[in-house]
């Protein structure tokens, strides 16, 4: 969400959710798909979500740029990622151009 001058505390995430070929048909095919997907994206309220194959290995793939207030939010939104569709997980901390600017400024004034 937005962020005061000072920032709120939270983390801007990008999480990569790739699932498998196999498992992904099943989900797709019994709903399992669209409803972990939906239950994500309300979970998230991501800034941005995009979906598509992954260029490199061709399988369903979402990338979803969200805010995380704190570790423990991990189970919350990867267990029923992992359990629905055998997904693999990669996440990590991103800014946007405004968050490396600020860092820019913040390293300057160190």
């Amino acid at each position: 969400g937005p962020r005061g001058p000072e920032g709120d505390g939270a983390m801007r995430m990008l999480l990569k959710v790739s699932v498998p070929v196999t498992k992904g048909n099943e989900a797709y095919q019994s709903g399992a798909l669209t409803g972990t997907v939906q239950a994500t994206m309300e979970a998230l309220k991501p800034e941005a979500a995009y979906f598509g194959p992954d260029p490199e290995t061709g399988r369903r793939t979402a990338m979803f740029v969200f805010d995380m207030e704190a570790s423990w939010q991990l189970p919350v939104i990867l267990e029923p990622l992992f359990e629905n569709l055998d997904a693999a997980i990669h996440m990590a901390p991103v800014m946007n151009a405004e968050d490396l600017q600020r860092g820019f400024k913040a390293q300057a004034e160190a």
